[in-house]
């Protein structure tokens, strides 16, 4: 493996709106950034068609504000590479980040690596996502008032977000078994709210479209197998969130689940590891979030380095002294 000579004072892995206002921060502290990224920056913004909750814009293309975000990131200096990030190697005061058939150097790393939606796998999912396909009521609920919308999932995020929605639309929840594994307060708020009806023991084998939206779901009841096909603007998809952690779960930084246990200053239990935005244990997942958590990170790393140098230096003079 090929391990790059420059020691950067902080590696951003990821660049989603956490991670470029990570490195925005920390480039802008003089320090040494480098941001490293296996896709196009931006993240899941490059898959949402319109943003109308970043505060300074009524509305704004998700990929436009990726863009945005990105040239902000870059200004003060930080340099950007592709890789896909396998693992982070402890190496005393330095962390070496493993990327692809190249190793580079830091003293603190700040990850970034969001989470996934899991899909459903079925026809027409793909191709209507950002067009009537949802994975975030918060995101993109406002766009459908007046409509017909269904969610499909039945645990805790399912049934919240459906009666989230009924502010804007009429609910049907489709739940593959005859009872929510939500909890009970939350149930029973859902079947309280008269905007949410349900289909029991069914599953959504097709999303429908005209070609340039949603138009419908073709539903099959597991027990009888019946197929009926009903009418919907949108699809909200709630069957879980995985993070994208693999690559740092033998750090002991995470819970069983895979997210990333931080304190508020997003310091995780490894001294000079940082974790922001959707790989980090939390409750809300949203762009204003990531990037607040960027930058108290960027913050926070340009004090641990602080630190590290004022250490580092305490030990020479000692040294000297003995000498």
């Amino acid at each position: 493996m090929e391990q790059t000579e420059k020691i950067y004072d902080v590696i951003v892995i990821g660049a989603g709106p956490g991670g470029m206002t990570a490195a925005l921060y920390a480039s802008r502290s003089n320090l040494s950034t480098l941001l490293l990224e296996r896709g196009i920056p931006g993240g899941e913004m490059n898959n949402t068609a319109e943003v109308e909750n970043y505060p300074g814009f009524k509305s704004i293309l998700g990929p436009e504000l990726a863009e945005k975000m990105y040239e902000s990131a870059m200004q003060f200096g930080a340099e950007h590479a592709y890789g896909d990030v396998k693992r982070i190697v402890v190496d005393g005061d330095y962390r070496i980040v493993e990327a692809g058939k190249k190793s580079y150097k830091a003293r603190a790393v700040i990850i970034a690596t969001g989470s996934h939606h899991r899909k459903l796998g079925i026809p027409g999912e793909d191709q209507y996502n950002g067009r009537g396909v949802s994975y975030c009521a918060v995101c993109d609920g406002a766009f459908f008032r007046g409509k017909q919308l269904a969610v499909i999932g039945g645990g805790d995020s399912a049934v919240e977000e459906g009666i989230y929605l009924t502010q804007f639309a009429d609910v049907n929840i489709v739940h593959r078994r005859d009872e929510f594994r939500a909890q009970k307060i939350i149930q029973g708020r859902a079947f309280k709210n008269e905007k949410i009806s349900i289909t029991w023991d069914s599953v959504v084998e097709e999303i429908k479209g005209d070609g340039q939206k949603v138009t419908g779901v073709v539903i099959r009841n597991k027990k009888t197998n019946e197929i009926t096909e009903k009418a919907v603007d949108g699809v909200f998809i709630y069957v879980g969130i995985l993070p994208q952690s693999d690559a740092f779960l033998d750090l002991g930084i995470t819970d069983g689940e895979g997210w990333i246990i931080t304190n508020e200053h997003m310091e995780t239990a490894v001294p000079g590891i940082f974790a922001i935005g959707d790989v980090r244990q939390k409750l809300l997942r949203q762009i204003t979030t990531a990037v607040g958590d960027g930058g108290e990170a960027g913050n926070r790393a340009f004090a641990y380095i602080e630190d590290l140098h004022d250490r580092l230096e305490a030990a020479e003079a000692a040294a000297e002294t003995v000498d």
